[in-house]
């Protein structure tokens, strides 16, 4: 096969279109898309948040196709870092990798994703999936790792008060992240259908009317929109610690003069650990039931889109040609 099917992302608009195979580079590795996951900041790209064209997606499981570095891999189920790194940077020379001065991100900054047949990943990126995780739960180690980052940059302990803000897709995964620290969790939910998911995996969740103000030690904010902040700012008690992980097209305005009276702390929080995402999902911690709520073929993706952006629906994923039926 010389050509394949993508997902083509130019100027907010989508189209379905035949595209060559790419040729992996030194050090590269060309991935057999299996599964690919539909998230918020795909959506938010097309509605114009960041100034992509090329092929969408980032959540994916594959295998290893072509791997002239590396032929032992060939055949290798694999799950992939979306950020690439130069190696002689700044950022890179610090070990700061995500954010090298010069990274492609993959379906999001200068590199083609997942939304496609084929995808190309450094060797490095490319992490073995564990035997015993299928294909459906494969597709959410990279949401997963993006919640285990939250933990990683805020030690959260059993006597905090924690609000969670958003029980979408990434909010459902960051909820289960956050129970099991042991602290006292309130989630925020809209929909019913949220709700429910949550409560299969025992966690509480509260309406907006129940949102205490000024009470929480640590909110996280996942809400992809500017009206989670507010809230988010109208929990945190002072003192306490904000994180956020929306992204979305457009800006917002914060009273910075409120955030540095009431000594509140902001932290940005991006991309995580594949290798404990991987850990945690083959030792069964992460109850994914009931988050897919959609399954398209890749010729279908438009379709698939339309359906991730229904209110209320947590995962859509897409189906590549040549793995119809499996996962």
């Amino acid at each position: 096969m010389d050509r394949m099917e993508a997902l083509w992302l130019e100027n907010n608009r989508l189209t379905m279109r035949r595209i060559p195979v790419p040729d992996p580079a030194q050090g590269e590795a060309l991935v057999r898309v299996r599964l690919a996951g539909i998230c918020a900041t795909d959506l938010e790209l097309v509605r114009g948040y960041y100034p992509y064209s090329g092929v969408l997606g980032h959540e994916f499981v594959g295998e290893i196709a072509d791997a002239p570095d590396a032929p032992e891999r060939l055949g290798q189920r694999v799950v992939g870092e979306i950020n690439t790194r130069c190696g002689k940077c700044d950022a890179c020379r610090a070990d700061r990798s995500n954010h090298c001065e010069n990274r492609t991100v993959l379906g999001i900054r200068n590199r083609n994703g997942s939304f496609a047949e084929y995808l190309l990943l450094p060797l490095e990126n490319l992490h073995p999936v564990p035997e015993s995780v299928p294909d459906e739960w494969a597709v959410f180690t990279e949401p997963l790792a993006a919640a285990l980052q939250i933990t990683r940059q805020v030690a959260i302990r059993p006597q905090d008060r924690v609000v969670l803000v958003g029980a979408g897709r990434l909010g459902q995964l960051i909820a289960q992240v956050l129970a099991a620290t042991g602290c006292d969790l309130k989630v925020l939910a809209r929909y019913q259908g949220q709700r429910d998911q949550l409560a299969r995996s025992g966690i509480k969740w509260i309406e907006s009317g129940q949102l205490e103000a000024n009470r929480a030690d640590i909110v996280v904010e996942v809400t992809g929109s500017r009206q989670g902040f507010e809230t988010a700012r109208q929990a945190v008690r002072p003192g306490g610690t904000i994180v956020l992980k929306s992204t979305f097209e457009g800006q917002m305005e914060i009273d910075m003069s409120a955030l540095v009276v009431d000594e509140i702390t902001v932290i940005g929080s991006r991309c995580g650990p594949f290798d404990a995402a991987l850990q945690m999902l083959a030792d069964g911690k992460i109850n994914l039931d009931g988050m897919v709520m959609g399954r398209y073929p890749l010729s279908d993706a438009l379709a698939a889109i339309g359906r991730a952006a229904e209110r209320g629906v947590l995962k859509v994923l897409l189906e590549m040609p040549q793995n119809s039926g499996e996962g």
